[in-house]
């Protein structure tokens, strides 16, 4: 398979149809009943992946099984239960686990038709969770970006992902270990770990396009070229993708924080209150990067214009300088039988010295000037 080129003038304008990425896709068709469930993302896994972690304070036991079957009695267990699904193609499963934890049919519509906006709601019992995952794409030079669904039980937590890959492995490797406090906390400080695993991508994501943007501003201020534009537009781009992903999410920590929430204990809401700094910190290094990016552009439509002016300026000294010339040999061009000058022995040199002395004139003139 062929490795896609950035700099691939179609594979860019391609790149910069970004309307795909912003508009929801709508495939249930109008009228049809509420809480119907109609996957419509792309199927990212040919089989549903399914991972259960359940711990206390002295044990943990973790496990990938085949069925669901196998983790639904998590429910009713004692101990905090983390049940992680792989694959949201597969509706009939979502619907079972739905029906077995007692989630509302809007939330499992919300579950399957990704592209949800990030929110945080309450229900009896449980509080839905959706905000995005991001990632960035060393070959195609994008973010990537994967609706997570969390909810979060008394003692029980369901996420469900869209592919294999996530951000949690280091809560994972907390777990294992016991460090920390969060084997002692309950489900709670666990949907608090897995939030703030995934607010703390985004800054990997800012960290490439940062160094993406610092690398192209140079590019723009010491040899500037039409691929350099398209980069940075794409960065633009992206920019715009990221910020549409990461702006509602501080509104979703601030709903947490204010206690729309029930389910996060106060001491909970002391770390969530981090993560809600974290968010800030994001949206502004976002927005700073857009502005070095617009600053990138102009900068280099400034130095395009300079440098078409300077091949203007230059044009036209030369064009000024050659008018006179043109002048004077015209006149001794034309076929005039009686022309004074044309009988004197030194007429051609005299002609050829005045033409030089204005020439040199001109130059010294534009120097004096500073136009050349």
């Amino acid at each position: 398979m062929s490795r896609r080129n950035p700099l691939d003038p179609r594979q860019s304008l391609r790149a910069m149809r970004v309307v795909g990425r912003f508009v929801r896709r709508q495939v249930k068709g109008a009228g049809v009943a509420p809480g119907t469930l109609v996957h419509t993302g792309k199927q990212k896994m040919e089989r549903v992946r399914i991972r259960a972690i359940d711990y206390d304070a002295e044990r943990l036991r973790e496990s990938e099984v085949d069925s669901v079957d196998e983790v639904l009695a998590l429910r009713d267990a004692p101990s905090v239960s983390w049940i992680n699904i792989d694959g949201l193609h597969d509706v009939d499963l979502v619907r079972r686990v739905g029906e077995h934890f007692g989630l509302h049919p809007l939330v499992l519509e919300d579950l399957v038709h990704v592209g949800q906006r990030p929110k945080a709601e309450a229900y009896p019992g449980y509080d839905a969770v959706v905000l995005p995952m991001l990632d960035w794409d060393e070959e195609g030079g994008f973010v990537r970006e994967e609706q997570l669904s969390l909810i979060l039980g008394p003692s029980w937590i369901l996420t469900f992902q869209e592919r294999v890959g996530d951000s949690f492995e280091p809560v994972r490797e907390r777990l294992r270990g016991a460090k920390g406090r969060i084997r002692a906390r309950g489900a709670d400080y666990l949907a608090y770990a897995l939030i703030d695993a995934v607010v703390d991508r985004y800054f990997a994501v800012l960290e490439r396009i940062g160094a993406a943007t610092e690398e192209l501003e140079l590019e723009v201020l010491e040899r500037p070229g039409p691929d350099a534009m398209a980069r940075l537009h794409r960065l633009k781009r992206e920019l715009i993708v990221l910020r549409r992903a990461v702006w509602p999410v501080r509104d979703l920590l601030n709903g947490i924080l204010r206690g729309d929430s029930e389910r996060f204990e106060d001491e909970t809401r002391v770390f969530v209150r981090d993560v809600y700094d974290h968010s800030v910190q994001v949206i502004e290094t976002v927005e700073s990067l857009r502005d070095v990016v617009s600053g990138a552009i102009d900068l280099y439509l400034s130095n395009v214009s300079h440098r078409t002016n300077e091949v203007m300026k230059v044009l036209t000294i030369m064009a000024s300088i050659f008018i006179p010339l043109t002048f004077m040999a015209g006149i001794y061009g034309m076929n005039f039988e009686h022309m004074p000058e044309l009988a004197v022995p030194w007429a051609y040199p005299a002609l050829w010295g005045a033409m030089i002395a204005v020439a040199l004139g001109m130059v010294v003139y534009f120097r004096r000037r500073d136009w050349l």
